[in-house]
């Protein structure tokens, strides 16, 4: 028989089979199963415990490979390269902080910078009309080199003039707040949805087109409760775990 006739209802799933190896060896490794370094179980051991044939495996490893968390040794067999990037979510979200904390290298990389009109959508969360100026920071977050999300922060222009010379030179935004003369915030919303990668943020994030991602959608504000920040960030569902402390929930 065929591996197709032996699993009929795997043939039948949404996702595709090697696809959910990966998933789920992505999710061992994040629970921390198999520690940085450590080898994986072989291809014959992982096709029994699956049910599915050695290519099969070697697809889901393959796509792992290309997500960066782990690497083939001829001879030795494959390794982990590094866990999923552990991200708090709670009333302080810093970038550079949360990477920092995990052992990880942070970096930005500025895709767009520019000043328009605000949408009702944005106008709405910033409490401005409809119209009015805002500036839009399109960026990719990278920890260790290895791109972990695209962003979109957009912040209303009037209060903050000099915003994008500020974040073309730090490309931080509490570095290019600070700057201009917001010295805290903190988040005042956030929603998260799953979602599937579009082909320009699968480019970016350098993952298959429609591989799952996790947008989170947030507000900023300031000291005294004015919002400050609209964000949206698409997280690579693969290689970010989000956290919630107990009292962010």
């Amino acid at each position: 028989m065929t591996e197709t006739e032996q699993t009929p209802d795997l043939a039948r799933a949404k996702t595709a089979v090697w696809k959910s190896i990966a998933i789920s060896l992505t999710d061992d490794i994040a629970q921390g199963c198999y520690e940085q370094g450590s080898k994986l179980p072989s291809e014959a051991k992982l096709s029994a415990r699956f049910g599915v044939n050695r290519h099969t495996v070697r697809r889901a490893l393959a796509e792992m490979a290309e997500q960066g968390l782990v690497h083939a040794r001829r001879g030795s067999g494959v390794f982990v390269a590094a866990r999923p990037t552990e991200y708090p979510i709670g009333k302080r979200v810093r970038f550079h902080q949360n990477i920092s904390r995990g052992g990880q290298v942070p970096a930005k990389r500025i895709l767009m910078l520019e000043t328009r009109a605000a949408s009702a959508t944005e106008a709405e969360a910033l409490q401005i009309a409809a119209g009015d100026p805002v500036h839009v920071y399109d960026g990719l977050s990278l920890a260790d080199e290895h791109p972990i999300a695209v962003f979109q922060s957009i912040f209303p222009a009037g209060p903050l003039p000099g915003l994008l010379h500020a974040l073309e030179e730090r490309q931080s935004v509490t570095a290019a707040l600070a700057a201009c003369g917001v010295a805290d915030y903190t988040r005042q919303e956030t929603r998260l949805t799953a979602k599937l990668a579009t082909a320009t943020q699968a480019l970016h994030l350098q993952i298959s087109e429609g591989a799952p991602i996790l947008r989170s959608t947030g507000v900023n504000g300031t000291v005294d409760g004015k919002p400050i920040e609209f964000g949206k960030t698409w997280f690579a569902g693969d290689r970010v775990t989000l956290t919630l402390g107990a009292q962010d929930i």
